[in-house]
């Protein structure tokens, strides 16, 4: 049996065995994700790092998976050193995988913090100058965060209109109509949720409640004495194109 110390606790360990497989088997936690017991370690994610004394005296990082025990090893598992090497290692496997919940779920596990998760903003802005210059509902601003700057939702102001969704140069921002709510939503959250209004004419859910309301204040002063009614787009073309096929035939 070979002694060797993890962390300031003396271990036994089998001559041959790798560091890595010494800790589990003793419960120690050190963070890997491309080690498999049935195949030759790689050291390919570069996350199980511990910190051992070189021959030349220097304290340096090692590969858990590929190091081998021998007698009087003395092995930190979380020295201020690993934490550095652990870090820009998980950065550099989100670099290239940056949706990877397993890769995020396990840096959380050991407290690492990494770089935060693509939501597809390009930060154009034009989400935000169409809601407050031409919508006017406001619902959206920029914030700035410990991440850079983000496009945030103003709670209770979006009107579900999805202006902002059909101007989203990348695409993220969605409108989603179930169970006769309308979410308009990014990666980062939701901007709002809203009941919706049948149309009159087809039955249809087509527009929310709080756009409607919307519309009909921005218009108040519209010198429009019309009698309205509440029709989804479809339903006003058809009866446009109707009225002005009854006006054509008058005239004839």
């Amino acid at each position: 049996m070979i002694n060797i110390i993890i962390d300031d606790k003396e271990i036994s360990a089998v001559d041959g065995q790798t560091v890595l497989q010494v800790a589990k088997a003793n419960n120690i936690k050190i963070s890997h994700l491309c080690f498999h017991p049935a195949l030759k370690p790689s050291g390919s994610c570069k996350l199980c790092g511990v910190e051992v004394v070189s021959p030349t005296g220097r304290h340096v990082v090692m590969l858990s998976c590929i190091l081998k025990v021998k007698e009087g090893l003395v092995v930190k598992t979380d020295s201020e050193l690993v934490k550095e090497k652990r870090i820009k290692a998980f950065n550099r496997l989100l670099n290239m995988a940056p949706d990877s919940v397993r890769i995020r779920n396990l840096a959380r596990e050991f407290n690492v913090p990494v770089i935060p998760p693509p939501n597809g903003c390009i930060r154009c802005r034009l989400c935000i100058r169409v809601c407050n210059e031409i919508v006017g509902a406001g619902a959206l601003k920029m914030v700035k965060t410990d991440h850079g700057n983000q496009v945030m939702a103003v709670p209770g102001r979006c009107i579900g209109c999805g202006t902002c969704a059909n101007l989203c140069p990348t695409n993220i921002i969605k409108v989603v109509d179930q169970d006769n709510v309308r979410t308009v939503s990014t990666k980062s959250g939701i901007i709002g949720q809203l009941a919706l209004e049948r149309c009159e004419g087809c039955g249809k859910m087509y527009a929310s409640t709080n756009f409607l309301k919307h519309v009909t204040e921005a218009t108040t002063l519209h010198p429009d004495t019309r009698e309205h009614h509440k029709l989804c787009p479809t339903c006003i073309r058809l009866m446009s194109n109707r009225a002005l096929t009854e006006k054509d035939r008058i005239k004839k």
